[in-house]
């Protein structure tokens, strides 16, 4: 099954692509309705890298999901400016070890209208048997509950950090 979605962030590309390779904004877009906890040694990085971050899930912060593995790759060279952050992790534990495939990406780009703003594309391709049609409501609202999100923190997300901070 899929779910898609396609929205113009109120941010520059380079902003928004910051922001969807950080830990931090995942949570914030999930919360409340899903929590994450990192399991690795050192905790959420401040910036997602290429590779495997396992974590646990919490449905509405009380309810165990269980534990999976977020698989990182970015495409940042393609020659139409198209930067993809692209999950393939797995579930390994409690419900979401149900989850057979898990293909989803993240895809920004300068607005074609010229605004200065980010069009921002999220595709999930999942599959998890004979429950995948049971799932799909579940993940679809989600994916529109992250959209709101999304779009609501856009405009604060900045490039120059620190820009924030008042100046004496």
């Amino acid at each position: 099954m899929r779910v898609l979605l396609k929205e113009i962030l109120d941010c520059p590309p380079d902003a928004a692509w910051r922001a969807i390779r950080s830990p931090a904004v995942f949570a914030e877009v999930s919360s409340p309705l899903v929590r994450m906890e990192s399991l690795g040694d050192e905790g959420f990085p401040t910036v997602w890298e290429s590779g495997e971050h396992p974590v646990a899930l919490r449905g509405l912060g009380l309810v165990p999901l269980g534990e999976q593995i977020i698989r990182l790759t970015m495409a940042t060279t393609r020659p139409d400016g198209v930067r993809i952050l692209r999950d393939t992790g797995r579930g390994t534990s409690g419900s979401l070890a149900a989850v057979t495939l898990w293909d989803h990406q993240m895809a920004v780009a300068p607005d074609p209208a010229g605004t200065g703003k980010t069009l921002y594309r999220d595709q999930l391709v999942f599959r998890a048997g004979p429950a995948t049609l049971a799932l799909w409501p579940a993940f679809w609202a989600f994916w529109q509950w992250r959209a709101l999100r999304l779009k609501r923190l856009a405009p604060t997300w900045r490039l120059d950090l620190g820009a924030d901070i008042p100046l004496a």
